[in-house]
């Protein structure tokens, strides 16, 4: 008989690349659009194994109930994992898989593509002529050329990120816990302290998980540090960065500029359509205010590759469970 998956926070995406991924699996599918928490927990009933997104609360309740009911696996179709609580995992014997990477290409390059939409004002310029404004006023740039770029987290994604500002001439400062110093020298790239790199950097991009020590790592006081007229970027988890201490930046023009395809509170909104309310979120619709900030609902991974990836990846996770093979996209405490 197949195991059966359950399918929390889907879309119809998710659905169609699943589906699709899985002729080759023959699981037993079953897709819900609720994010996945203790008031839903009962549609693991009779489940092999869950799957989950980044949105979804797998916290000690719902771990808890989520083991009653029979279910041993909680498989993340997704990299970070800061909305797993591991320790009740463990107690309740549940295994966690994810998909470490999916498509560093896909992030790299979207993070590229709201730098270059930051700093040429192109959503301001495409408002304007679409109102029949052709007036160049307020749209000037820079070159990208000779300026310096400060990259937070060098895993796959920070690697290829730099490898591309290369390719436009810029400088690359880099921080990670865990420095690859080969890389560094092949790449003509330069590994510094965090205040070396807030002090130097024109354009600051955020590629680091979301753990105690990161949560925050953007605060007023980091703040302080930067260039006046940074530009930052952060396509990684929203509570990297204090949100209001964002706000405060813009407002006294310390930060010239903000691309965040995520947000502290991105839960109640992101992959959701709201055009027809109003947004109750204070601080969002603040951000939203800014003409030097672009928003995105949390879509730099959303390509076709990174889709089939994230499918096969998961699919291969919880066959490799059944199979009692070696779990190599494990996540432990």
């Amino acid at each position: 008989m197949a195991q059966k998956i359950a399918f929390f926070g889907t879309m119809p995406y998710d659905e169609d690349s699943f589906t699709e991924q899985n002729k080759n699996f023959g699981f037993e599918l079953r897709f819900y659009k609720g994010n996945f928490n203790k008031n839903n927990i009962i549609l693991t009933k009779n489940i092999d194994a869950v799957c989950i997104f980044v949105n979804d609360t797998a916290d000690v309740d719902t771990l808890q109930l989520m083991s009653e009911n029979g279910a041993k696996l909680l498989a993340l179709r997704c990299a970070g994992f800061n909305n797993v609580d591991l320790d009740a995992a463990a107690k309740n014997k549940i295994t966690v898989v994810r998909v470490p990477a999916y498509s560093p290409y896909a992030v790299a390059e979207y993070t590229v593509a709201m730098m270059l939409s930051l700093n040429r004002k192109i959503p301001r310029a495409t408002w304007r002529t679409r109102d029949g404004n052709f007036s160049l006023h307020g749209l000037m740039g820079f070159d990208m050329h000779g300026k310096t770029a400060g990259i937070i987290g060098t895993g796959r994604i920070g690697k290829i990120l730099m490898q591309i500002l290369r390719g436009f001439g810029m400088n690359i400062l880099a921080y990670d816990l865990h420095p690859d110093y080969n890389f560094a020298r092949e790449n003509n790239i330069v590994y510094v302290t965090l205040d070396e790199l807030y002090h130097s950097a024109d354009i600051i991009s955020l590629h680091c998980p979301l753990t105690e020590q990161t949560k925050y790592l953007i605060n007023d006081y980091t703040i302080g540090k930067m260039k006046d007229g940074v530009m930052i970027i952060n396509t990684g988890r929203g509570q990297l960065l204090q949100t209001e201490a964002l706000i405060e930046g813009l407002k006294s023009k310390k930060i010239g500029s903000a691309g965040l395809d995520v947000y502290e509170e991105e839960g109640n909104y992101f992959y959701r359509d709201r055009s027809d309310r109003f947004i109750a979120d204070d601080v969002l619709a603040r951000l939203l205010s800014f003409n030097n900030v672009i928003v995105t609902s949390h879509q730099a991974f959303f390509t076709h590759e990174a889709m089939d990836n994230i499918a096969q990846t998961t699919l291969q996770n919880i066959k490799d469970y059944f199979s009692h093979k070696p779990l190599i996209n494990e996540v432990k405490k």
